[in-house]
């Protein structure tokens, strides 16, 4: 939203209310609260009539400072509000000399001028991070209104990042945005996932906490600052510093929450029966056995919307025209060795047996006048559940447990985003507020019914929608793409965005969900798709399993599901990593290279962890072009070393695509390409990629249920390579990629290999030391 005309002017009945000084500053222990005038005081005579806006700062966690900006405070508040987690307190140090005030929390301080000049400051030590100059905040009054804002700085050569799951470009730098959740699909500036939560490539974050619509310009009505406003008299933010990106996003999933860790299981192939096309048990069959004829591993198979009778969602009642015995057919999936996911809604038609219930029982959300909410679009006399009702949340946790009680693994939690803003919901919500929030009680609500059924780390949804802290509640995936390159691309600029959202598991409709992809499109999509955390084929109006396309796209995607299972001990403990930091699966490259300029704009590739690069081909030749970091990389596949520092032009054929490991890394490698969910330590060959000189690389092999069960170094000195294992004895080996033999052995024995020399350990082992033979 903007509030000037140009640099100079304002529209006509716009008038802003903005800080002009600090003229006074109260200083405590912990905290400063700082008196701005609208207008500089030069004498008494302007003290009178007019507006003071009234900043209060203060250190929730260290390295982060909030910021609390109001005009009027004597508004009721009304919720919700987001959760922010309480952190230790941090050591904050409060100064003030002639010319400002400060307040200091690890690196970070807040310097506030006490000059006739507004001009606040964050730093690191003497280094300026972002600030907030003239006419940079305070309120202003339009036609529509009384709103709250802020910018902040921008520094020359600084990017924009995050605010949700966008499929605009990655960068943010001109864009206006929107915090406000919609069912838009992937190709406009619309979001299922709405997040106030940018951060950039100058190591810092900033949080607006707010759950109701926030306004961003983004280098837009001033280009040389990021512009976020709210509708009202005060303005809550917070701005995390790193100083690296991986800190600012430990520090910010600190405060918002960090993911469970999925079931492993959930990280294997998923199945469904699509959306609109005719599925009954002998379809569903016939795709299970199909797969299993063709030795495609499948992990999950998820029954959509149709399981129930149409205009009845939900009821959660199974169709019996298409699904006569339920139980005979969950039976049947199970002994595939299959999990099972369930479509679901947060709303219920009027045909549905739930609404009479729902009306009796108030579990509703209701018009100011005391109806019921209901509208047609989606079901026939909608209405919506309200999740502020502690009873309606037992209510639709009842249906949920029934299911579950079935077989029912995971359930897919779509919808959420449309939620009416002329509304009156059980706890008194403002429902423009609760506009954005709601997706995150629904969420929270199906978790945590099936976090009390399976236990914790079987607990798993498969979300459309969300918002800041709904990363709890894992899965999330990208909603409703189309079947083409274009398509494919805006996906993964909405998945790298979500990542920088604080957003750790994603998934995306491989093929894309509306129309029917190309033999040459789903073949390319399906490497991405299981190069992804979780990978799903699901479309709308037609099936996805491969063998409709072609007979070689059920060999490129056996290929590509048999290298994900292949690779689980390192992506799990990746997936691990994240549940305990933050810190995301999939990542942009600027996360790991955050020194490298060239990788603040790449949003065509990315890196699963930190050791593994993934380039996705986006052309139906096969052509491809990413940048590789400085370093010798080696390709994963084939072996070759490849020396970074540039950019790559490459065809691939199907069974390819640039999968490339960082040098110094070691990647934990099974012995299982059938599933993903298997005894990770047992059988697993630690692949060690190019260890210079002087390096080390850590190791750590998980087990299903996330604990270390291998973990230990790699160290390299001249021509000695040792490998010193610090948790579990058995049945590891060391792949020394690229490395065609040795000189020596001490603690095992070496065996030459088509990849490089395999050491295996003697009995009981826990170190190996290798002499490299002299080149």
């Amino acid at each position: 939203m903007k509030f000037s005309d140009g640099y100079w002017e304002v529209p006509a009945g716009y008038k802003p209310l903005l800080a002009a000084q600090a003229y006074d500053i109260q200083t405590a222990d912990d905290n400063l609260t700082v008196y701005a005038p609208t207008k500089v005081v030069n004498g008494r005579g302007d003290t009178l009539n007019q507006p003071v806006i009234t900043f209060h700062y203060s250190s929730p966690m260290e390295n982060v400072i909030k910021v609390r900006m109001y005009h009027h405070k004597g508004r009721v508040p009304k919720g919700p509000s987001f959760e922010i987690k309480p952190q230790p307190a941090p050591e904050v140090t409060v100064t003030s000399d002639e010319q400002g005030a400060t307040l200091t929390s690890g690196r970070l301080s807040v310097r506030v001028n006490k000059g006739k000049k507004w001009l606040v400051e964050f730093k690191d030590g003497d280094k300026v991070i972002t600030g907030s100059g003239w006419r940079a905040a305070g309120v202003v009054d339009t036609p529509d209104g009384r709103f709250a804002h802020e910018q902040l700085d921008l520094d020359v050569g600084e990017l924009v990042y995050g605010l949700g799951e966008r499929f605009t470009p990655f960068v943010k730098n001109g864009q206006i945005v929107e915090i406000w959740n919609e069912d838009g699909g992937t190709s406009s500036q619309q979001s299922y996932k709405n997040v106030p939560f940018y951060m950039t490539n100058r190591g810092y974050g900033v949080f607006i906490n707010h759950t109701e619509r926030v306004s961003m310009e983004v280098g837009s009505e001033n280009v040389e600052r990021v512009q976020f406003s709210v509708a009202g008299e005060e303005l809550e933010y917070f701005v995390i510093y790193g100083p690296s990106p991986k800190e600012v996003l430990e520090r910010y999933t600190a405060l918002l929450g960090r993911p469970a860790l999925p079931p492993a299981w959930s990280f294997g192939l998923w199945l469904t029966t699509s959306f609109t096309t005719y599925t009954d048990e002998e379809v569903v069959n016939s795709f299970i056995q199909g797969m299993a004829d063709r030795k495609i591993p499948l992990s999950v198979f998820h029954v959509d919307s149709f399981w129930m009778k149409e205009f009845n969602w939900v009821d959660f009642k199974w169709n019996k025209q298409m699904f006569p015995d339920p139980v005979a057919l969950i039976a049947r999936l199970k002994s595939f060795g299959l999990h099972i996911c369930q479509w679901i809604n947060p709303y219920v038609a009027q045909q549905s047996s739930m609404f009479d219930e729902g009306v009796a029982g108030g579990y509703l959300v209701k018009r100011p006048n005391g109806d019921i909410w209901q509208w047609d679009m989606w079901q026939a006399g909608m209405a919506i559940v309200d999740f502020t009702n502690p009873a309606a949340c037992e209510w639709f946790a009842s249906k949920l447990r029934e299911q579950i009680d079935l077989g029912i693994d995971s359930f897919k939690t779509d919808f959420g985003e449309r939620i009416p803003t002329e509304a009156v919901f059980f706890d008194g919500s403002d429902p423009l507020k609760m506009h954005n929030y709601y997706t995150y009680l629904y969420n929270k609500t199906v978790f945590e019914t099936l976090l009390e059924k399976r236990g914790e780390g079987e607990a798993l949804v498969f979300a459309r929608s969300g918002t800041a802290g709904s990363q709890q509640f894992p899965l999330h995936w990208a909603g409703d793409n189309t079947g083409s390159y274009a398509s494919m691309a805006e996906t993964l600029r909405g998945g790298l965005s979500l990542a920088l959202s604080g957003f750790s598991f994603w998934s995306h409709d491989i093929s894309g969900f509306e129309w029917t992809a190309t033999p040459d499109l789903y073949k390319r999509w399906s490497a991405f798709g299981l190069m992804s955390s979780h990978s799903r084929l699901h479309g709308n109006e037609s099936y996805r399993v491969p063998w409709v396309f072609d007979d070689e796209a059920s060999d490129v995607l056996r290929f590509f599901t048999n290298l994900k299972c292949r690779l689980m001990p390192y992506l799990f403990d990746v997936a691990c990593q994240s549940h305990q930091t933050g810190v995301p699966f999939l990542r942009p490259m600027l996360l790991e290279f955050p020194e490298d300029p060239t990788c603040d704009f790449l949003d065509r590739q990315y890196m699963l962890g930190d050791a593994l690069l993934a380039a996705p081909v986006f052309s139906p030749k096969g052509d491809v072009e990413y940048y590789l970091p400085a370093g010798r990389w080696t390709r994963f596949l084939t072996g070759e070393v490849v020396e970074g520092g540039r950019w790559l032009r490459e065809n691939h054929g199907y069974f390819s695509m640039p999968i490339l490991v960082r040098p110094n890394s070691v990647v934990a490698v099974g012995n299982n390409e059938d599933r993903p969910d298997y005894d990770y330590p047992s059988g697993v060959t630690l692949h060690v990629f190019e260890l210079e000189d002087g390096r080390e690389a850590a190791f750590s092999v998980p087990t299903q249920r996330g604990k270390a069960a291998l973990t230990g170094v790699v160290s390299r000195q001249g021509q000695e390579i040792r490998v010193e294992v610090q948790v579990g004895t058995q049945g590891w080996q060391v792949l020394l990629r690229g490395i065609s033999s040795v000189e020596s052995v001490n603690g095992g024995q070496s065996q030459a290999s088509e990849s490089g020399t395999l050491l295996t350990p003697g009995q009981d082992s826990t170190r190996l030391t290798v002499r490299l033979a002299a080149v």
